[in-house]
């Protein structure tokens, strides 16, 4: 990456520069849609249901192997220089450390609140409510970290809510017409799932960038302490809501190729993102999340079934359009105290030196 980097920073290299935005675009694409559509599936096929909290342990686990391998592949494979730095880095600095047991809480708690969504909603019913976590973001931040927003993103504020609120209406009304939801779906469980979820991602989020301000540790280090945090985290609610069940069964037990994938993505997923969007600008990330809700509805057509009317229409609309409005930057340069939300909010450690920190790592921790 740091060859690509001295590459890109080269003068007379514009197309290699745009081919890496516009491959960016489409891993952000792919990356947003095919988790929601993909949980979705896997949750609604029949047969034996995986252990959802088991998903969000191993997932965790991946995770924090994968960033140890980068770790000593930065370190060229010096193992005693690896593991003095690992020793340092999570145990001497364990005030440091610790710090990351409130924001790790959080995404576990909201990472198996999103396999109760999207078990229970439509996949691009979930997708355009789950953009409330922007509306969310914005508010903590405003509150926590003194941030500024312009006139475009309040009123993009307003418009997400007018279109999550157009979409959910739409919703209702079809529930009361059938109540043909599936044999275990219930659509209020659902929604409760994805509001708590968009909070806790909205707070976790905000704490996590202020208590990393002035930091030096690298994006990677900050994930290794969040997954030994988020899988004790993730034992521990494992073993509350599927402890006897699980020893039954056995940990694995509905474990298919396709659920695999799942995990995976939601492992690898966030740390890939977190890498590519470097060569992102944020209208380019907010166009990719708007792109994506397109997609989880086109594809859930065709693979579950969905029904888009005029109502869905207007309210996906009006999110697509707030998620691009809001994304823009501000017209004014600020001064660098008051940086912008569309890219401070998206850094999970502005500040800290490394730009790599950007954007869609939450979604590393389950699902960015």
């Amino acid at each position: 990456w740091a060859r690509i980097q001295s590459l890109c920073s080269r003068p007379g290299r514009p197309r290699l520069n745009r081919k890496l935005k516009y491959i960016s675009l489409a891993i952000l694409v792919v990356q947003n849609a095919s988790l929601i559509l993909s949980i979705r599936y896997v949750r609604t096929l029949p047969g034996d249901r995986f252990f959802t909290t088991s998903a969000v342990v191993m997932a965790e686990v991946l995770k924090v192997l994968t960033c140890l391998l980068i770790i000593l592949f930065q370190r060229k494979g010096n193992l005693k220089e690896f593991i003095v730095l690992q020793y340092n880095s999570i145990v001497i600095q364990y005030k440091d450390t610790l710090k990351l047991a409130v924001p790790a809480l959080i995404y576990t708690l909201q990472n198996n609140l999103q396999y109760v969504a999207i078990s229970n909603l439509p996949a691009a019913t979930f997708q355009v409510t789950y953009q409330l976590k922007i509306l969310t973001t914005a508010l903590f931040s405003v509150l926590m970290l003194r941030k500024s927003l312009s006139r475009i993103q309040w009123l993009s504020l307003l418009l997400l809510f007018a279109g999550v609120a157009i979409v959910q209406l739409e919703q209702e009304g079809k529930q009361k017409e059938t109540t043909v939801t599936g044999p275990s779906q219930n659509y209020a469980k659902g929604l409760v799932a994805v509001i708590v979820s968009c909070l806790s991602s909205g707070f976790a989020g905000v704490y996590f960038e202020k208590i990393l301000k002035g930091s030096s540790a690298s994006v990677w280090m900050r994930n290794i302490q969040l997954g030994i945090f988020g899988t004790l985290l993730g034992l521990l609610g494992m073993w509350w809501n599927d402890g006897l069940a699980i020893a039954e069964k056995g940990f694995l037990f509905g474990y298919t190729p396709m659920v695999w994938g799942v995990i995976f993505n939601q492992a690898f997923g966030g740390l890939l993102v977190a890498v590519v969007v470097k060569y992102a600008d944020n209208i380019l990330k907010g166009f990719a999340t708007s792109f994506s809700i397109i997609v989880s509805t086109v594809v859930s057509v065709y693979l579950f079934g969905f029904h888009v009317d005029l109502l869905f229409t207007l309210g996906a609309g009006l999110v697509i359009g707030a998620v691009y409005m809001y994304s823009l930057p501000k017209a004014a340069a600020p001064s660098p105290s008051t940086a912008t939300l569309s890219s401070s909010s998206h850094s999970l450690a502005d500040g800290a030196g490394d730009s790599e920190t950007e954007a869609f790592l939450p979604k590393s921790v389950l699902v960015k």
